[in-house]
């Protein structure tokens, strides 16, 4: 699935989306409590840039708990990031949103971040090497020593404990595994998912300019990674 019909796809689901989802809101929750924690350190009035925001559920539940928080939101579905702008309003956070429609390299510049979020999205970008240069992109945005909180489906697809996570998620999903949800789901893992190992994710995000990143969350196949910018990202090859 390339970048146009990806975008067509997010902006299909965009009016469903936080609904489709609705069975998962305690692994988010729980991710969240996790991020409370990992982001506690930043300065009082830091600048958090949230890629791939979607409808915002990170964005909102940050700046609801810290009101001194500026943050740029960077979607390239318009319907979601509508829905984020439109979630923001209504908790009344938007006025320190900026909002940004496409993708990450289309940002213009700006002064440095103190952390980055980036949550079930790097996942999309199957060429190993892109998904690199999309790490290194964020890291040429953070300040040096900035944090990013990111997370990925993430299994080897190729061993036992894939199929156990595999039913289970479908299961959660849709309350059944039959044979046709999971062979579908299966596919579209291989097809249009990155599902990759979860310590060559995390060798993917070093190798885009990060210390190695520490592992702070699993919830069946998500997995999440926190991780620092090295005092220099390397340059595209």
């Amino acid at each position: 699935m390339d970048q146009d019909q990806l975008k067509s796809l997010f902006d299909q689901q965009a009016a469903n989306y936080d609904r489709q989802w609705a069975k998962t809101a305690a692994i988010r929750d729980c991710l969240h409590l996790l991020l409370d924690a990992a982001l506690a350190a930043l300065p009082g009035e830091a600048r958090l840039l949230c890629v791939g925001v979607g409808t915002g559920a990170e964005l909102v539940h940050l700046a609801q708990a810290h009101p001194q928080w500026r943050f740029t939101a960077v979607e390239p579905s318009g319907a979601m990031l509508e829905a984020c702008r439109q979630a923001a309003q209504a908790q009344g956070v938007a006025a320190r949103c900026h909002f940004h429609q496409g993708y990450l390299d289309t940002l213009p510049a700006t002064e440095a971040f103190d952390a980055a979020t980036c949550f079930l999205v790097s996942q999309f970008i199957l060429d190993q090497q892109a998904r690199t240069g999309f790490f290194r992109g964020m890291a040429r945005r953070l300040k040096p020593g900035g944090m990013l909180a990111s997370s990925d489906l993430a299994s080897d697809v190729q061993s036992p404990a894939y199929e156990v996570l595999l039913h289970a998620w479908v299961r959660m999903m849709s309350a059944e595994a039959s044979a046709e949800a999971l062979e579908r789901m299966r596919r579209a893992h291989l097809d249009d998912v990155g599902v990759l190992p979860a310590d060559r994710i995390a060798a993917i995000i070093e190798a885009g300019g990060f210390e190695p990143p520490v592992p702070f969350f699993q919830a069946g196949l998500i997995h999440g990674w926190l991780s620092r910018r090295c005092c220099e990202p390397p340059r595209d090859p």
